[in-house]
């Protein structure tokens, strides 16, 4: 029987448990999700009929407080993949060390195909179905793949008009309108480039350095944005349609407007620009790979296609376990999802803080927060690799699985109950 999704993710938790000193009970409550709920979602379709979807929550741990995770709308969507994706968060919430535990949710549907009025009662619907797991003191969601923030100010109404009072805390993401935080929108690829720009010098990369985005939606249009301000070189785009490279380097105002009108094929034959097929941008001679799509992107049979000697990982699980030991092994560095793109949680819990106090910050201090956040974490996370002599990754899993056993610990223990 093949490993799940969540199987390979759990090896990261055995690899950081082999560099602490912990009591049984920390793996046996992290090992398994807490909670999974899952039903199906049956609305009006504009042509009268009804139509069911399946959908998923799954809080995976709550040690820490509420659990906080996004909700995705998403063809491909599995139970497995949704408590991974709780895993993950989990993790990158303790990184970060924000209250909060993990939690994720989805609906199995191609959200291309509803209409805006089918989207919003399927929107309606899973907070109705979910709603007495969710709450601004139990599970706080956000969006996600296919899901913005028109989706979770829906989301927030429906749940206003459940429980009977406005409660912008109950989720993130929303408009700035009905509560949203100042600099959500490029808070994922802030959060990375902050890191990327602090660790630059021990990195080997900076201003000049040549990227590779994979993925240029939300978060790998931002990241390309702001890197390309200061300077990096964006040498290949893909999108999950087209992909195009240009050793020269293709300006971001190009990129941006052929994504927004014709689509990236139409830069190919101009100006050097040449065709790539969307998966082949892992082999892309750069410095810099960011992958920021779906999982999985980098496996054992193209990992040693990499030529970039540092990937940030703005997508979650974007290398399957086998394929980090050889990157690993070739001198590689990762900067691993639960750290590389916690800014999307940093600046979801900023925004649930200020719906909860009624005080809103400037985005100057919104990004200041962010930036001191990333790099206090990131500076810890390298220091505990350089020491114990291992990778970003193992050590960014050690950095967080000390908060959650102490979290865990603070309960009582087998020792405890036993002396």
């Amino acid at each position: 029987m093949s490993a799940t999704l969540l199987d390979q993710a759990l090896t990261r938790l055995d690899d950081a448990a082999q560099h602490l000193k912990l009591d049984p009970d920390v793996l046996e409550k992290l090992k398994y999700p807490r909670e999974t709920t899952k039903t199906r979602l049956l609305i009006r379709m504009d042509d009268g009929s009804r139509k069911s979807f399946m959908a998923w929550r799954c809080r995976y741990d709550d040690t820490r407080g509420p659990t906080k995770g996004g909700i995705r709308f998403h063809p491909d969507a599995t139970v497995d993949e949704v408590e991974t994706l709780a895993f993950w968060m989990t993790f990158k919430c303790a990184v970060m060390n924000l209250p909060y535990g993990g939690g994720k949710g989805a609906v199995q549907v191609d959200p291309r195909k509803l209409s805006k009025a089918e989207l919003e009662r399927l929107s309606r619907a899973y907070m109705q179905a979910f709603s007495g797991i969710i709450g601004p003191d139990r599970d706080i969601p956000a969006p996600d793949v296919y899901t913005n923030a028109m989706i979770m100010g829906w989301m927030a109404d429906e749940y206003a008009s459940i429980v009977g009072r406005v409660s912008p805390a109950v989720i993130t993401g929303k408009p700035i309108a009905l509560g949203g935080s100042l600099g959500r929108d490029d808070a994922t690829a802030r959060g990375g480039f902050y890191l990327l720009r602090h660790l630059e010098n021990e990195l080997g990369v900076g201003p000049g350095s040549r990227v590779a985005i994979q993925g240029f939606g939300n978060a790998g249009s931002h990241m390309a944005r702001l890197l390309a301000e200061i300077g990096y070189r964006i040498v290949a785009v893909s999108d999950s349609r087209h992909g195009v490279h240009s050793a020269a380097g293709i300006p971001f105002d190009r990129l941006i407007e052929a994504k927004r009108d014709a689509g990236l094929a139409s830069l190919v034959g101009s100006d050097g620009v040449g065709a790539l097929v969307p998966g082949d941008i892992v082999g892309v001679d750069c410095d810099v790979l960011v992958p920021a799509a779906l999982e999985n992107l980098i496996h054992a049979d193209n990992a040693a296609s990499v030529k970039a000697k540092v990937i940030v990982e703005l997508a979650n699980g974007p290398i399957t376990p086998a394929a980090d030991d050889l990157l690993s092994a070739r001198g590689v560095t990762v900067l691993p999802d639960i750290l590389a793109n916690a800014g999307g949680v940093t600046v979801s819990y900023f925004e649930w803080v200020q719906n909860r106090q009624g005080y809103y910050w400037t985005v100057a201090e919104i990004h200041e927060r962010l930036k001191a956040s990333m790099e206090a974490e990131g500076r810890a996370i390298l220091e505990r690799a350089s020491e114990r002599k291992i990778t970003m990754r193992s050590a960014a899993y050690v950095h967080a699985l000390g908060r959650l056993a102490e979290a865990i610990e603070a309960h009582g223990t087998q020792q405890f109950f036993t002396s």
